[in-house]
């Protein structure tokens, strides 16, 4: 579904209830089959989709859990690939491009010029045996050798002056702009450097990974969980392990937090996406110096001055 989503710019799946109206399977609807329109008689959005079979089905919105991308009437998402499809066609054109010139390894991007006329024979022998000895990779670089006064003459623009390896070094990086992909996760590692691929990691998480477990999480807790279970149970997507790259710079900040007062330790297990601690123990806040308990300081403050004053 997440596929169908980059893709397509939108992600369905039809939800499966037994009769008790449990969920029981999620079964992904193919987005190229699937049109979504607002019924005018009750104003509930419906779902109309194609089987493989070819049997129309029509679901309403309740029955389909829906992911959509970046659109503009906050019902369905657009594309990345349509509306980028010419940064991909071009892409895709330098690509065919590559193949077909190492492809012909002689370079013969050119032209056999005969002072004569040949005959339909003699035109086929002519190509065959030229493609014979000079067509293909194994055959480049190979001396050619011409006969009977014919010339040789070169047509095109060759890859260097037509820049064909930038061409195609901006053309993966212009598609990793669509999906915010950073380049040293494509193997690019040409402005990479130790100190700043774990920051661009922590980039990608919050910035490109973010926003897509939002809509997962937000889509999973209106489709699959009742209004009863919302007050118990909630879909979050744990990204901790991509994340410890960082890990000191967050517990030193814990622990700034937590020595002066704004931070109690449930608070940071919550961040830490762990459970609190039991008898709510976890929720005394300390104060710096001492490390005492806020409703203790000002009574050890007191018993202090009595103890002096004695």
């Amino acid at each position: 579904m997440m596929a169908h989503v980059l893709l397509w710019g939108n992600a369905y799946a039809e939800i499966e209830r037994d009769g008790a109206g449990r969920i029981v399977a999620l079964w992904p609807l193919l987005p190229d089959r699937t049109q979504v329109y607002r019924n005018m008689q009750t104003l509930q959005l419906e779902y109309l989709t194609v089987l493989p079979d070819g049997r129309q089905i029509i679901l309403p919105a309740f029955q389909v859990l829906h992911i959509p991308g970046l659109g503009f009437n906050g019902i369905v998402g657009h594309s990345p690939i349509r509306m980028a499809r010419e940064a991909v066609g071009l892409a895709l054109a330098t690509e065919e491009f590559g193949a077909r010139f190492f492809g012909n390894g002689a370079q013969l991007n050119g032209v056999l010029e005969h002072p004569g006329k040949l005959g339909d024979t003699a035109h086929k022998n002519l190509r065959e045996s030229f493609d014979e000895k000079y067509s293909g990779l194994s055959q480049s670089h190979r001396v050619m050798i011409l006969e009977e006064g014919m010339k040789y003459n070169r047509i095109g623009i060759p890859p260097e002056d037509a820049q064909f390896l930038q061409t195609r070094k901006f053309q993966i990086a212009e598609i990793a702009r669509l999906y915010r992909v950073p380049l040293h996760m494509l193997q690019d590692l040409e402005r990479a450097t130790n100190n700043n691929i774990e920051h661009q990691s922590l980039e990608f998480v919050v910035h490109s990974l973010r926003p897509w477990l939002v809509r997962w999480e937000q889509a999973i807790l209106s489709k699959l969980l009742t209004p009863q279970e919302q007050d118990i149970y909630f879909a979050e997507f744990l990204v901790d392990g991509l994340l410890r790259g960082d890990i000191k710079s967050r517990y030193d900040a814990y622990a700034v937090g937590r020595q002066n007062g704004w931070l109690s330790a449930d608070d940071i297990r919550e961040m830490e996406n762990m459970n609190p601690l039991p008898d709510g123990k976890g929720k005394i806040y300390l104060v710096n110096g001492n490390m005492v308990p806020t409703d203790q300081a000002g009574q050890q403050t007191q018993t202090g001055q009595q103890t002096q004053t004695g």
